[in-house]
């Protein structure tokens, strides 16, 4: 039997069958009273997009969905999930998914706090403005992307891989 912890250290880690359950409490306790939910097509058709939007709602926490998270993430995917999410209302962000959709919401948070193109936080450090806060609800056995707080994005000239953190 898998049993279920959670961490306190930053990241906080919550783990265990069920504990979706605890993502109103997550969200409130990072200071979040709206959310921005990023995830991908996949991932909604499935329906645990669904779940985590229902658990919100009826926790009484507005949700905006976003699902249009691509693998491999661009520039102009970062640029898309960020135009997007201006026309919304939100102060917490929430990504469901795989690591492209972690990289997606991650990327948006940039660049809807801080401005400019992601090639500008190629690196560690480059983000002058707090950002919002971010839960990472992991659907895959991967890199952990959920558990640091690097976004990798692709350039869109030259397809480099940039690793941009803060």
């Amino acid at each position: 039997m898998i049993e279920p912890f959670a961490s306190r250290p930053a990241p906080k880690l919550v783990f265990g069958p069920g504990v979706l359950r605890e993502l109103p409490s997550c969200v409130r306790e990072a200071g979040g009273t709206s959310v921005f939910l990023v995830s991908d097509t996949g991932i909604a058709r499935v329906g645990h997009l669904g779940t985590a939007q229902r658990l919100l709602e009826a926790a009484g926490i507005p949700v905006s969905v976003y699902d249009q998270s691509r693998e491999n993430p661009t520039e102009s995917d970062a640029a898309a999930c960020r135009d997007f999410a201006r026309e919304k209302r939100f102060d917490c962000i929430v990504a469901i998914g795989g690591g492209s959709s972690m990289d997606t919401a991650k990327a948006c948070n940039f660049l809807l706090t801080n401005g400019g193109a992601m090639r500008d936080y190629h690196g560690y450090g480059k983000a002058t403005k707090p950002m919002l806060p971010l839960i990472a609800i992991p659907t895959t056995a991967g890199t952990g992307s959920e558990c640091q707080s690097y976004a990798l994005v692709s350039r869109d000239d030259t397809h480099e891989k940039m690793a941009c953190g803060d």
